[in-house]
Order: C-alpha cells, then sequence, then structure tokens
C-alpha cells in the first residue's frame, strides 16, 4: 500500500489526558471544546459580541421542538459564518453516486446476490469521485430509506469540500486509513472501526494509507442511536464510553477552496475563497463519532437455540413503525459457540427486512466459501437464504463442544425496505453469476419411516 500523511493544516485543542488523547468519549453527550482559551461562552450560547472576533452560529441535527431526549443540536464558535462559505451554486455529476427512487427497469433487483471485492482502477480517485453506489431504498426526498456505497479512494480531498444534507453517513472500512477533517474536528479510521458523519456537517477526507476500500451506509432517515438492550440490561453489546467525539480543530487558510454540497439526490458545487473548517469552538450533542468494533461486546446463547441476530445490533435508526428499523447496523465478529443440540449458523430464513452484508475480514460461518473480505452480498426482503450446503452438513454433524469463532467479522446493513440494485451493481461490479448454486446441492433428507432422530 501506498503511505501518504498529510501535514496536519488543522489547529487542534490541547489533547486529553489518558486514553481518550485527541477525542472525547461518549455516544449523544452533550460535549464542549474549544482550541483558544475563552473562545467558548459559559453560562449562555449567543453573547453580543465573542471573544477573538468569531461568530456564534447553531448547527440543528433535529426539528427545534423535537422531544428533548432525541433534540440535537451544536452551537459552534468560528471565525466566519456559514454563509460566507456557501455561495452560488452549479450543479455538476457524479455519476456513479446514485440516491432513492433509483428503480431501473433492465436491472433485476429480485434475487440472492453475490459479489467479489469491487478492484482498484488505474485513475485516481478521491472520496466523492470514488463512490460506488449498490443499493438504493426508500425516497431521499421524503427523508425515508437509505443507500449503499463502496467507496475506493486513492487521493486526498485537497482545498475540497463536503456535506450532505440529505443524509448522515455511516462509514465501515475495509482496507487503508482515511483522515476526516470535519467542521468539529479529526477523526482517523482505520479497518475494524466506524465512523458516524452527521447530516450537514462539512468535512474533507485524507489518505493516510491508500488506496482504501470500505463500506459506507447512508441514511436519509432518523438518525442512528443505541439499541435499547431490553433484558439484557445496562451492559454488553455497544457501550457509549466506546465512541469518541474529536475534540475541536480549526483551519484558517485564504485560499481558493470548493464545496460540493449533496442535496435531494443532486450534487452542487460553490467557489469560496478560504476553508470552511473554522470552527474555534463548540459545544453541544450533534457531532461525528468513531467507534472501535472490537469494544464490542456480543451477546448469545449459553445453552440451546441460536438466538435472532438482532442481538448483534451495534447502531438502529427508527422508522415510523415501532421495532421495525429504518437501518440496524449488525456486527458478526469473534465470539465462543456453546449451545448444546442446536444448530449453531444461522438457520434458512425469509425476512421482511432486507439484508446487505459486507465482509470486513475472515470467514463468516455460515458461507465459510466465497464470501471472501471486501466482497458483499444482498438477500432483498422475503428472499429465502441460508448456509449452502458445505456450511449444513458441517454444522449438522459437528462434535457440539466449545468452539471459538475466531478470524472474522462482517456486518449488516439491514433495511425493512426493498433495495433496488444501480445499474454499477448490476452490470459493472464483480457480481458472482453463480452464487446463487451454492444451495442447488442441498439434499433431501426427509424419510417418513424413520421416525425420530
Amino acid at each position: 500500500m501506498n503511505t501518504q500523511i498529510p501535514p496536519n493544516r488543522m489547529i487542534q485543542a490541547p489533547s486529553l489526558p489518558g486514553p481518550n488523547t485527541g477525542y472525547m468519549p461518549g455516544f449523544g453527550n452533550d460535549y464542549e471544546t474549544e482550541v483558544l482559551e475563552g473562545a467558548l461562552p459559559q453560562g449562555m450560547n449567543s453573547p453580543q459580541k465573542c471573544n477573538y472576533g468569531l461568530y456564534g452560529e447553531q448547527l440543528s441535527g433535529t426539528a427545534f421542538t423535537a422531544p428533548s431526549h432525541q433534540n440535537e443540536r451544536t452551537w459552534c464558535y468560528r471565525i466566519r459564518p456559514s454563509v460566507k462559505h456557501s455561495h452560488r451554486y452549479e450543479k455538476i455529476d457524479l455519476p456513479y453516486w446514485k440516491s432513492a427512487p433509483n428503480v431501473l427497469n433492465d436491472v433485476t433487483s429480485l434475487g440472492q446476490y453475490r459479489w467479489d471485492p469491487v478492484p482498484h482502477g488505474d485513475h485516481p480517485l478521491t472520496w466523492l469521485t470514488g463512490m460506488r453506489t449498490m443499493t438504493t431504498a426508500g425516497d431521499v426526498n421524503t427523508q425515508v430509506g437509505m443507500a449503499t456505497h463502496i467507496y475506493l479512494v486513492t487521493e486526498s480531498m485537497e482545498d475540497s469540500y463536503f456535506f450532505s444534507a440529505d443524509s448522515e453517513m455511516l462509514v465501515v472500512p475495509q482496507e487503508g486509513r482515511l483522515r476526516f477533517y470535519t467542521e468539529l474536528g479529526i477523526l482517523d479510521v482505520e479497518p475494524k472501526e466506524i465512523a458516524i458523519i452527521p447530516r450537514g456537517l462539512v468535512y474533507r477526507v485524507e489518505v493516510l494509507e491508500g488506496p482504501a476500500r470500505g463500506f459506507v451506509c447512508e441514511n436519509y432517515g432518523q438518525k442512528f442511536e443505541l439499541p435499547g438492550r431490553g433484558p439484557i440490561g445496562a451492559n454488553c453489546m455497544a457501550n457509549p464510553r466506546d465512541f469518541k467525539a474529536p475534540v475541536a480543530a480549526y483551519e484558517d487558510r485564504e485560499v481558493p477552496s470548493t464545496v460540493t454540497v449533496k442535496w435531494c439526490g443532486q450534487f452542487h458545487e460553490t467557489k469560496i475563497g478560504q476553508s470552511p473548517l473554522d470552527v474555534v469552538a463548540w459545544h453541544g450533542n450533534y457531532a461525528p463519532v468513531k467507534y472501535d468494533l472490537r469494544t464490542y461486546c456480543p451477546v448469545g446463547a449459553i445453552l440451546f437455540d441460536h438466538p435472532d441476530p438482532s442481538i448483534f445490533t451495534v447502531l438502529t435508526a427508527p422508522s415510523g413503525q415501532a421495532g421495525t428499523a429504518n437501518i440496524d447496523f449488525v456486527l458478526f465478529r469473534e465470539r465462543w459457540m456453546v449451545a448444546e443440540d442446536t444448530f449453531r449458523p444461522p438457520w434458512y430464513h425469509k425476512n421482511i427486512m432486507s439484508e446487505m452484508m459486507g465482509n470486513i475480514y475472515g470467514k463468516y460461518d455460515a458461507k465459510p466459501k466465497g464470501f471472501v473480505p471486501g466482497g458483499i452480498s444482498l438477500h432483498n426482503m422475503m428472499l429465502p437464504h441460508g448456509p449452502d450446503k458445505n456450511a449444513f452438513e458441517g454444522a449438522s454433524n459437528a462434535d457440539l463442544k466449545a468452539e471459538k469463532l475466531d478470524n472474522t467479522m462482517s456486518f449488516m446493513f439491514e433495511t425493512r425496505f426493498p433495495q433496488h440494485l444501480t445499474a454499477f451493481a448490476g452490470k459493472e461490479a464483480p457480481l458472482q453469476d453463480d452464487y446463487i448454486d451454492c444451495w442447488e446441492s442441498l439434499e433431501k433428507k426427509f424419510d417418513g419411516t424413520a421416525g425420530k432422530k
């Protein structure tokens, strides 16, 4: 891999002590952070004059009248107000980045599909030009549903910035390391970690180690939150303290810059004369975060039966129907299997949810062959799927001693909506045409005269 470590152009708040250097722990916390002492007003949000000649500005992630436990906003104290980072817009085309609705008559979305890793090409690609949409669901205009993407990044965004008015972005690296310079600070993200970039937040992406490849879930609907644990209680799964928000950092650069905005599925570009990453201090609960997937604490059966995969939910984005998510982000990582007299891999099933899976590294227990790191699969709503023959036979006849599933990390973007393939997914991405045949050799075992097992 190439290693590109760009100089840090941002001036960052003093590092925090201990393991949280450069980050503040917690999910949905009310954070406060400043680069310059006294830049953050105390006891009020909007003083008549801010220190250092800064402008006070609120970034609202929810409606003003949202219930208090859901209300999210951050107060920013910046060198220029955001209106100075927005000028006349010109519509541009990013042909591989699609939004819902994107229903195509010449691409069949009904089916069980699997793809090999999308390869890196010969052309330089940035975060914007390297985004490859695989599926879309719902409607970006009514703010329901999602899209799934593969990103291929070889080049940093130099004096080029982006924000999505359509969605928050859940980023799942699989290869390479990226640095997200955001209005609220810096996130370094690598495989086995994820990042959440809120809707409306301006950022640029630089390559720390490339080429970089990974997965993105673009969430049009309600924000991701931690799932309710119910009878599990207060601990395990994803714990809030393991999410990290960045300390404040800012750029004060007078250089020609470009800001690209995604709005209602279209892309628009504006030219400005400075960096928009100029927030010197901020406080609030609407912020980007990163999370180390290795801190996810799975729970499972310790006597018999394979529980529903919902117990592996890291994050959920609710829909208007209670208990049926707009998106669930589900993680299958290393864990012990100890259930007695039990078929331990995921069972055969049909699901009202549509399941897009990705492999970060290692082998997935229900599909030990063919589902390789960087690969993805799609099982759309109400289409049957489950273990292939080898996985079924192995699990049906295994000696049921305690077994460690090791060197494995896969995930699922699951949604209540059908996922429609893009032209790229149906015609250009490396589709495994023989994937559907993995169940062909399953045998009829029924014998009405055999009695009990």
